[in-house]
């Protein structure tokens, strides 16, 4: 496996801060990674170089960042990591430019037509799912002969992923107290109090989970899923009947993936009852039901991480196989 380290540039660790500053936000976190040991010098020199760009360019970007978080937005940090010599002009290194999966730009990298050749690459380099990447300008753009050999860092910037979890039993609580762990923002919900008590989630790495009182499941669902941006619920609740209304609840959100746990035929009671609803066939083909990966799990931990396992996979555009799999033909 590759190493991957964790870097936080000058202008997210001040997004962050913003964020941390603002109470009706306070929640949101921002990832920008770099990742392997090709990118070591190139991050340090990024950060020691924004020190030298203008101040009132630098605070519109961690602006931005900062409001594109608070939308549920994701997005690009572009920056000019390298110069080749020969190049002049308006282009310096440090200089970076935000472009907003929605089309918005702020910031700029010192030339007009490179920042629109850039902005076309950003969809795609979302879709690629990779966390960072460093790029020669001639390696997407054959048009700027000229800027072939500049260099270029692209930055994946968006919150921190979110679970929702509905029902607090066994594996509903394992579930939780893994993805919290792993970096999920996580809210965790059920109708009986004493299954959301902060009391059995006490220790550091727990006081972030949100627990929720249900009073009716539906609507709990609903509210904990929002606008479902990149949200995975999965439902492990109790019964039947608590089923269809949270899986009713989250497919009316559209939210990025949808897991219920249950043998094939409860699964399929549930699936049956809401198709019979009118529910869109193409919506509950999305639903991973019986939900997680076939490790064989028995005990409670061992079903989470089957869950988590494959809510991570399908974020990351992962198999699910295993690693070793080329070595037993």
């Amino acid at each position: 496996m590759n190493p991957t380290r964790e870097k936080l540039t000058l202008e997210t660790q001040r997004a962050l801060r913003l964020r941390r500053e603002n109470p009706k936000s306070s929640h949101q976190q921002v990832t920008c990674f770099t990742s392997g040991t090709s990118f070591d010098y190139a991050s340090t020199r990024f950060v020691y170089m924004s020190d030298h760009l203008h101040k009132g360019e630098a605070q519109l970007v961690t602006k931005a960042i900062s409001r594109m978080l608070g939308e549920g937005s994701a997005g690009v940090l572009v920056s000019l990591m390298a110069l080749p010599e020969s190049e002049s002009g308006s282009l310096r290194v440090g200089s970076r430019l935000l472009a907003i999966e929605s089309g918005e730009r702020v910031g700029t990298l010192g030339a007009a037509e490179l920042d629109e050749e850039v902005a076309r690459q950003v969809d795609q380099f979302l879709s690629s799912r990779e966390e960072a990447k460093s790029i020669k300008v001639g390696e997407f753009a054959a048009n700027l002969a000229e800027l072939a050999r500049v260099q270029l860092l692209f930055e994946r910037i968006e919150a921190e992923p979110r679970l929702v979890i509905a029902g607090a039993g066994h594996v509903g609580a394992s579930l939780a107290r893994l993805a919290s762990l792993v970096g999920y923002r996580v809210t965790l919900i059920d109708d009986r109090a004493e299954f959301v008590s902060r009391e059995l989630f006490g220790s550091p790495s727990e006081q972030g989970i949100d627990l929720v009182l249900a009073e009716n499941w539906s609507d709990a669902v609903r509210q904990a899923i929002a606008t479902g941006r990149r949200v995975s619920v999965a439902i492990v609740t109790r019964g039947h009947k608590q089923d269809e209304d949270c899986l009713r609840a989250a497919i009316s959100r559209n939210p990025f993936y949808i897991g219920m746990i249950g043998s094939r035929r409860r699964t399929n009671i549930v699936l049956d009852k809401l198709r019979e609803e009118g529910a869109y066939e193409e919506q509950l083909k999305k639903v991973r039901a019986p939900i997680g990966l076939d490790i064989a799990a028995v005990s409670p931990e061992e079903v989470a991480l089957a869950i988590l396992a494959e809510i991570v996979a399908e974020r990351r555009g992962g198999s699910g196989a295993s690693l070793s799999s080329w070595r037993r033909p």
